[in-house]
């Protein structure tokens, strides 16, 4: 399948070179990581994460850099005695984009081309390390600084006798509504299918998220400040049982920007998001686990000893509370990013 996926790509790349005004690109993205991970529990584990991604990228462009088609890899390493764990994921994608702001991505493409990190409650830190790619589709808009909304398609499982097919689309925006003042939001929808010949009452799970947001942007003196509040409702449904599960919370953060240093606060209080985690675990809902608390707040502290265009050293510290445990992260992180 890999030596049939590579020649497409050639053949897309030898009919690139024959099209007008065509253009090589490439890039190569590097983060290594030390995570030390302490105050867990069952569901949160105390552990030390040690890890380096490497994704190097090669492609073409035609019609002024409307069209390309990119090609490469990420390899994810972790860091332990047999150097096992590893995992070597393709990048091989097409990716439209004019001067109007449209964009629109169709393959594997890095999550990097999303117009913002998924929340924490619908992607955990732990599956953005290890999972750089959307597998799927990406088409956003942006009205020149007035407002943006983008909707993504990622295929993260396909079907077979051990493993449920699965996917997820979540569709997001933002627009100014007065002053500082913008309405932001994230609509979410989950699919855990069955397994191939799966047994009598396995059942299909779906999970809907509707997360209406109003978002505060302020710039007091040298500071970079963005406070959002809202609320998140789950609609979590397993198809084997009756009945659907409706748990809804508040939520706020703020995050502020300062130089070299951020500070970023989330706080979720009501009830459990995930109510059937017991069931089917990270499988299903691919959130931090910690919303499966009541009251949730995390809060992290990271300073930039070196960041500029192509390089980004920090440092981070991140405190979570919840109604039943404390847990402390410390991490040293380096990203290298560069490109034509």
């Amino acid at each position: 399948m890999k030596i049939g996926l590579i020649s497409m790509w050639l053949v897309a790349c030898c009919w690139l070179t024959q099209a007008s005004a065509q253009k090589v690109l490439w890039g190569v993205d590097f983060v290594s990581t030390v995570e030390n991970r302490e105050g867990g529990d069952a569901l949160r584990p105390d552990q030390t994460l040690i890890f380096t991604r490497l994704a190097p990228e090669v492609g073409l462009t035609l019609d002024g850099g409307r069209n390309r088609v990119v090609g490469g890899a990420a390899w994810y390493q972790p860091l332990n005695d047999g150097l096992t764990g590893y995992k070597v994921l393709p990048t091989l994608y097409y990716q439209y984009r004019d001067t109007a702001g449209l964009t629109a991505a169709l393959g594997w493409f890095p999550r990097s081309l999303m117009h913002e990190r998924a929340p924490r409650y619908l992607w955990s830190d732990s599956l953005d390390y290890c999972t750089p790619n959307v597998r799927g589709a990406l088409l956003h808009y942006s009205h020149h600084g007035r407002g943006w909304v983008q909707a993504v398609l990622d295929w993260r499982q396909m079907q077979t006798t051990t493993r449920r097919e699965a996917f997820n689309v979540l569709v997001s925006g933002a627009m100014p509504l007065a002053g500082p003042l913008w309405a932001k939001g994230h609509i979410y929808y989950n699919h855990l299918a069955k397994r191939k010949d799966a047994p009598e009452g396995e059942g299909v799970i779906d999970d809907g998220t509707i997360n209406p947001m109003l978002a505060l942007r302020l710039s007091p003196g040298n500071v970079a400040l963005n406070i959002e509040t809202g609320a998140i409702v789950q609609l979590q449904r397993w198809r084997a049982q009756d009945g659907w599960h409706t748990p809804a919370a508040f939520v706020a953060q703020a995050q502020a920007h300062w130089r070299w240093l951020e500070v970023h606060e989330t706080l979720s209080a009501g009830k459990n998001l995930f109510p059937l985690y017991s069931q089917f675990g990270p499988e299903l809902n691919l959130g931090d686990p910690y919303y499966c608390s009541k009251f949730y707040s995390r809060t992290d502290v990271r300073a930039h000893l070196v960041n500029n265009s192509h390089v980004d050293v920090s440092v981070g510290l991140t405190f979570h509370a919840t109604d039943r445990i404390t847990g402390f992260w410390q991490q040293l992180s380096c990203r290298y990013h560069f490109n034509n």
